[in-house]
């Protein structure tokens, strides 16, 4: 494992789950959220989110945590390794509340209120975004494709 994407709803804890693998094998770390918005919540030109995207996937090492649909398949054929977390809606949504008001190294802003447009986008991703990148990870089967259905299973992996 060189090259690692970790994917998941948003609230499933990838940027958490992606932070432990770093700490555990030493290899470099990127948000796609800090690559692709300001701290004001704005987001920047998508030439440039791709350029900043392009310069990571350059690299011999690399862990990109995030989702980001438009991006998935560019990353999917760079990397060698993903890391599906394939929770609940329950979990995810657990997860979101857990986080707000909390500084996070993977956002340039401290979320202190409920998203409303995220929390409809969670309800619908098992139903919308799911059989996307099911699709997306049966097409690169070639990869090593690592999925969790549990907090238990990715803490258990990050033990090992």
């Amino acid at each position: 494992m060189q090259k690692i994407i970790v994917i998941g709803c948003p609230g499933s804890g990838k940027s958490t789950f992606a932070r432990a693998l770093h700490k555990k094998t030493g290899i470099p770390l990127f948000h796609l959220d800090m690559m692709y918005w300001n701290a004001d919540k704005t987001t920047v030109d998508k030439s440039i989110f791709l350029d900043r995207l392009s310069a990571v996937i350059a690299k011999d090492e690399w862990i990109i945590d995030g989702n980001y649909a438009s991006t998935m398949e560019l990353r999917i054929r760079s990397c060698d390794t993903v890391i599906f977390l394939d929770y609940s809606l329950d979990v995810c949504l657990d997860g979101i509340k857990k986080r707000l008001g909390k500084p996070r190294s993977d956002m340039p802003w401290v979320e202190n209120e409920e998203d409303t447009e995220l929390i409809e986008f969670i309800k619908k991703f098992n139903q919308e975004q799911r059989p996307k990148v099911l699709e997306f990870l049966n097409t690169y089967g070639d990869k090593n494709i690592i999925i969790f259905e549990s907090r238990a299973q990715a803490d258990a992996f990050i033990s090992l």
